[in-house]
């Protein structure tokens, strides 16, 4: 039976299993939309701005484990997934991205609304496509879903052209697709796999690092084991965080820029560095050719083009990290490490990671998250908001924490925890946000209220871009260049710092909430946080925001200074 392309599209999306689809309508998209009217198997999701609709299926995508669906339609639809395209491709969070494209014969006439999104996105995305003709549109889309989950998961975008979505054709939707030279890698080489083993047994001071690719990979359990089972102490990337319980007595911490001490002086003295999962970006090594320079270093990875790019390894192994995890945990022994680990848990309690002021401190709110809630997910946004959330807050099996980890992409925090909740609506969602942050994308709330979602929203309000203004403190002479969100157009220029004089913040954030139709508090000392969650626990059908009014100058730290050694840590400033 011949059916349009548009409906080709919806029997595509059922057969792949999708139940949720964030889509925004538009002129070359409206075929798409028509041929969804009316179905109740996938629902579909309206968020109130592209960014915020991508950012919400990446949310999706990574608490439910599953590969996220956008739809949009040409042009400024599809520009505006741009930034959320590069976010979940970073960190290897699987999306198909559908968009609307004029039709075939208008392609490259700068026709309205016409924009080249195949060559926009094909360097920040693992494939991108334009359909050219109604018989291929079956297979791609089968293809798009293929690539988004195999391998290393990444971001599919494909751009359908108007006369395509309304072209009659086959029903036909395969069952498989076989792509050439795409062949993921599925099984774990063995001789290198026998050499990590041999280097991880003779090691006095061995050591893993954990990061996303674990988490990704669903491996958090084999992880934990293996820990267990040889008696090697862990340490993660902030994307690592949570691959095994954060209160496991062999855990050391975060390593990197804002690490405890203890995780990365273990870096700095490890004899073998057993790394699974993770790029080595310059957040985690510090200094170029200083990272882990007294080790053997063993790199499993499912990305060839990792392993080496950054930091030069000396056994490699390309392999799925569940998979490696599984063949290491056969073959391994205890190792003999007892002062090695007796030396890392005295560093623990000598440097633990604490703020020295009191009163309402972020380090304490994110306690008080610890302490409230079971089944939980956490969901930052991007600056100090995300960094005392990574040092501070507590995961387990019941507790996930999603963050953007490579682009670093503020306005992800609300539209994310909203795309988390949908995906479990069982599970409290909690964000974590800056007042900067927020604003990016808090048209979201509207989302929020009109989806029913019972979010919990925390903004950290001191009232800067805190994250850079802590930089212009400690390493520009406290040039407070652009960084001050109170800033008014008659402040005086050269602001070095707060004062009694500084306008009032603009804008209300709990009036604001309340007009979307959400639920508005705000908090000035630690003794009102609990009642504030409390009380955000009772509304069950709308989003809460808490405003949390903390110091202005409040920092990070530790900190590893710009172009330092992971062991060259700030501990007061």
């Amino acid at each position: 039976m011949d059916i349009t392309g548009a409906q080709l599209f919806v029997k595509a999306l059922r057969m792949e299993g999708v139940d949720i689809l964030f889509g925004y309508p538009g002129g070359q998209a409206i075929d798409l939309f028509d041929a969804l009217y009316g179905q109740s198997e996938i629902e579909i999701i309206l968020p109130r701005h592209e960014q915020g609709l991508i950012h919400a299926a990446d949310g999706y995508a990574r608490s439910v484990k599953k590969t996220g669906v956008c739809l949009v339609t040409s042009g400024p639809g599809a520009t505006n997934l741009v930034t959320g395209i590069a976010t979940a491709n970073y960190d290897s969070v699987p999306l198909v991205c559908f968009t609307g494209q004029v039709p075939t014969h208008l392609i490259g006439n700068d026709a309205f609304q016409e924009v080249d999104i195949v060559g926009i996105t094909r360097n920040i995305c693992k494939y991108a496509v334009t359909v050219r003709s109604r018989q291929e549109l079956g297979k791609i889309i089968k293809k798009a879903f293929h690539i988004a989950a195999t391998g290393k998961p990444g971001v599919v975008v494909v751009d359908i052209p108007k006369d395509i979505q309304q072209a009659y054709g086959d029903d036909t939707y395969p069952d498989t697709v076989e792509i050439r030279g795409y062949k993921p890698i599925a099984t774990v080489h063995e001789g290198q796999t026998k050499k990590a083993l041999a280097a991880l047994k003779q090691g006095e001071k061995p050591l893993f690092l954990v990061g996303g690719g674990v988490l990704a990979a669903g491996a958090g359990k084999e992880m934990e084991k293996l820990v267990d089972v040889t008696g090697i102490p862990v340490v993660s990337t902030i994307m690592g965080k949570g691959a095994i319980p954060t209160n496991h007595p062999l855990y050391i911490g975060n390593i990197g820029i804002h690490a405890s001490y203890a995780a990365n002086k273990a870096i700095s003295e490890c004899d073998v560095l057993c790394s699974i999962g993770t790029r080595f970006n310059d957040r985690i090594t510090g200094r170029a050719g200083t990272f882990a320079s007294k080790a053997t270093l063993i790199h499993i990875d499912i990305d060839p083009a990792s392993i080496s790019r950054n930091i030069t390894v000396d056994i490699p192994i390309v392999g799925d990290a569940k998979k490696a995890i599984s063949y290491l945990l056969q073959k391994t022994e205890p190792c003999n490490c007892e002062a090695w680990k007796k030396q890392l848990e005295e560093l623990k309690k000598l440097y633990p990671l604490a703020m020295k002021q009191t009163g309402l401190t972020p380090q304490f709110i994110i306690k008080k998250i610890n302490e409230m809630f079971d089944k939980l997910i956490v969901v930052t946004d991007v600056g100090q908001n995300q960094l005392w959330t990574t040092q501070f807050l507590e995961l387990n099996e019941e507790k996930q924490l999603l963050t953007s980890g490579g682009l670093g992409t503020m306005g992800y925090g609300l539209p994310a925890a909203l795309g988390a909740k949908l995906g479990n609506p069982e599970k409290h969602v909690v964000a974590v946000c800056g007042d900067g942050g927020i604003q990016m994308n808090i048209q979201e709330l509207a989302t929020a209220v009109v989806q029913e979602l019972p979010v919990i929203v925390c903004i950290l309000n001191n009232g800067y871009l805190g994250n850079v203004r802590q930089w212009q403190q400690m390493f520009y002479n406290n040039r407070y260049s652009s960084t001050c969100l109170k800033y008014r157009k008659r402040c005086k220029a050269g602001c070095t710092g707060p004062g009694k004089t500084c306008p009032v913040y603009t804008p209300d954030f709990v009036k604001l909430a309340e007009s979307y139709g959400a639920f508005g508090i705000r908090v000035t000392s630690k003794e009102e946080v609990e009642a504030a969650f409390k009380r955000a626990l009772k509304n069950d059908l709308a989003p809460t925001l808490i405003e949390f009014i903390i110091e202005p100058e409040e920092n990070v730290l530790p900190i590893v200074p710009p172009g330092s050694q992971l062991s060259e840590m700030i501990m007061e400033y």
